[in-house]
């Protein structure tokens, strides 16, 4: 029965400020309404247009980039973000405005002296090295400010053991660094702090969101909301199956998955309770659905594009990797989702209150060119900085067809100069806390290279596990969920695909795969309890229990716990060419031989990728059956088992285990179906 409420609290843009404020630091930044909001604009407005001249032009030097973009980043890092988060938003103390300059100030010394500190050819004067560590313990300050204070510890952790290594025990030992040496290695050098992330960030993990920025401009928020209303609003749970459906839409655009919960639980979760869902259940499922918005390509969390660069392939590579891993996951949440709703006897929306989608598409469908552009680009094989280069020309004709469009209807314009004002203010500001997590990443990663500390890790990892694979595996898994709890996605994943993914590939596994491995699990740490602030985000929106919401989002992200461990073993699941080429030979080999019939190469291919699809949500089936112990009726708890251990069966893929698999959850399936009307057993 419907427990349809027609007073639902839709939460105000205050009260969404309030909760990002909250549980997402990127979001404690200062308002001002005085002069100082110019200064801001202004900043903002120069920076953007440098980072978009030097992408377009390739005329500036690395390194001077990445200093330049660390000045702009330093500088409005203390002039927007204040030192608690309890104090006054519209004040700007006299001790940050030094800082703001000074921090500039350091890395504008090395762009200023760029030719002279070339020619030194790493030969330091006592002026650079004070400028050095000025510049690194303001970066400090401001992760403490903005990132927090996990990566902080860590990165110190890692300056003393460069410091007093010939102290350190065992294995970990080594010869030990001057501060001097230390200091100019991580400063000036491209092998710390302005090494490769920060090379990142300054060129396309920029660009994407500065698309991000203006694509939300256009309204497309909006309408994935409607659109997903329209498709599955009417469904039984319709309201959940709604958030699953936004934040899968929203992830195609956004890599934040506190910003996505509260973004789109703004208006789910508070629906998803009107119909009757239990608290802790509404905001574990928009939790879990935002935070795979991370895993969710085209365009994934900034950790992918670093991922594709350390790994020296097209990104285009690990969107295409991530698709499948991508489609479980959700498919896991989405039958999660229905079977609740099955269980629980909730209804969806009625009709009359549901957009139309015809009407939708028709209307408002242009608004997907911009991420269609993207695709295709990507398709083509064109860089990533291309693609957002295109992208961005998209979303900027989008944006000016809806103010033709409604000129036309002679309505106000949606897209006018503060439009463009705030789109240079929300990507600079944005790309902050990114910038200094890759940054402070930098700097362990610095570490590990003047060290050679991680191939002493990676070494020390493989022994403790005495080779053992699953053994390596689960340390890793731990190792980034518990980095994952402090630490941002793109900080975890350089940190710990530095140490742990090399000690994987050295067991003989896919490097993508191992790496996919690594990224993973960092982000499934936002909803892994006791921490797991996207769950948090969610609870305080729903008004649940957070760590009983946490232990719900866990349930439902279950998928992200096992698809790690299938593509692993199985990387043919990822798409990845050499994973699939032997398979195919085989099966074109063995038909030839039999048969006497040719097969097409790409005709099998197609026919593998969609016998792992389709194979592998059959298996999420079984494994959300079995989680949530109800099909057609209130499941036994031995048939609870059988389903989890015949979806696992199904999800690895192989023949024999799909065959093996499919005929336990026929049977089970069948048993349900044909007692489901025996109260006997319900009550068991």
């Amino acid at each position: 029965m419907s427990k349809e409420n027609h007073h639902i609290h839709i939460l105000t843009a205050e009260e969404i400020d309030d909760y990002m404020s909250k549980y997402d630091s990127e979001s404690r930044y200062r308002r001002y309404k005085d002069w100082k909001k110019y200064l801001i604009i202004a900043i903002s407005t120069i920076f953007c247009l440098f980072q978009l001249y030097s992408i377009l032009s390739g005329r500036i030097t690395a390194q001077v980039l990445r200093a330049t973009h660390l000045a702009f980043v330093i500088l409005l890092a203390y002039l927007l973000f204040p030192m608690k988060k309890d104090m006054p938003k519209d004040k700007l103390p006299f001790y940050d405005i030094i800082l703001a300059i000074v921090g500039a100030a350091t890395w504008s010394y090395i762009v200023i002296n760029f030719d002279s500190l070339v020619r030194r050819a790493g030969i330091y004067t006592t002026l650079d090295i004070f400028i050095g560590i000025i510049g690194i313990l303001i970066l400090f300050e401001a992760c403490r400010r903005i990132v927090g204070l996990p990566i902080l510890i860590i990165s110190l952790i890692f300056i003393i053991y460069a410091l007093f290594g010939s102290y350190a025990p065992g294995f970990l030992n080594h010869r030990g660094y001057s501060y001097q040496r230390l200091v100019s290695h991580l400063f000036y050098n491209t092998e710390g702090i302005m090494g490769t992330p920060i090379g990142a960030s300054a060129t396309f993990i920029f660009l994407f969101i500065f698309f991000g920025a203006l694509l939300d401009k256009t309204g497309i928020g909006q309408f994935f909301i409607d659109i997903c209303n329209a498709i599955a609003g009417g469904f039984d749970g319709g309201p959940a199956k709604v958030a699953v459906l936004t934040s899968a839409m929203f992830g195609t655009v956004s890599g934040s998955s506190v910003s996505n919960t509260v973004g789109t639980g703004s208006f789910t979760i508070p629906m998803m309770k009107s119909l009757g869902y239990r608290s802790e259940f509404a905001g574990a499922v928009e939790a879990s659905a935002s935070t795979g918005g991370q895993i969710m390509p085209p365009i994934m969390g900034a950790a992918s594009f670093l991922m594709a660069d350390s790994l020296g392939i097209p990104y285009m590579e690990v969107a295409k990797a991530a698709i499948i891993p991508a489609i479980l996951y959700f498919t896991g949440i989405f039958i999660m989702v229905h079977l609740e709703a099955k269980k629980t006897g909730l209804k969806g929306l009625s009709k009359e209150s549901l957009p139309k989608f015809g009407e939708l598409l028709l209307k408002r469908g242009y608004l997907v060119i911009p991420l269609l552009t993207i695709i295709v680009f990507f398709a083509l094989g064109k860089t990533a900085i291309y693609a957002g280069l295109m992208g961005i020309i998209s979303a900027a004709v989008v944006a000016i067809i809806n103010d033709i469009i409604d000129i036309v209807n002679k309505r106000k314009i949606g897209f006018g100069i503060n439009d463009i004002i705030d789109v240079f203010c929300n990507a600079a500001r944005n790309i902050i806390s990114v910038a200094i997590a890759c940054a402070m990443a930098g700097i362990v990663i610095g570490v590990i290279t003047l060290t050679g500390l991680g191939l002493k890790v990676g070494a020390g990892l493989v022994s403790i596990s005495g080779g053992i694979s699953i053994l390596l595996l689960v340390l890793t898994m731990i190792s980034s969920i518990i980095l994952g709890m402090g630490v941002p996605t793109t900080a975890n994943y350089l940190i710990t695909s530095t140490i742990a993914a090399s000690a994987i590939i050295h067991l003989g596994f896919e490097p993508l795969a191992a790496h996919m491995f690594v990224f993973y699990f960092g982000i499934i740490a936002d909803v892994t309890p006791p921490v797991a602030l996207a769950a948090m985000a969610g609870a305080a929106i729903a008004k649940s229990d957070p760590f009983k919401t946490g232990l719900e989002a866990s349930k439902l992200a279950i998928g992200a716990f096992i698809i790690p461990y299938i593509f692993i073993f199985n990387p043919e699941i990822l798409m990845i060419d050499s994973a699939l080429t032997g398979e195919i030979q085989t099966i074109i080999t063995s038909v030839r031989g039999m048969f006497g019939i040719e097969l097409n190469y790409t005709f099998i291919r197609v026919l593998l990728t969609c016998q792992i699809i389709i194979t592998s949500i059959i298996g999420m089936f079984g494994v959300a059956s079995g989680l949530e112990g109800y099909v057609f009726r209130k499941c036994l708890w031995i048939e609870r088992i059988f389903f989890i251990i015949a979806g696992l069966l199904m999800i690895d893929p192989g023949w024999i285990t799909d065959v093996a698999g499919l005929s336990i959850i026929t049977i089970l399936v069948l048993i349900q179906i044909f007692t489901k009307d025996k109260r006997k057993l319900q009550k068991v």
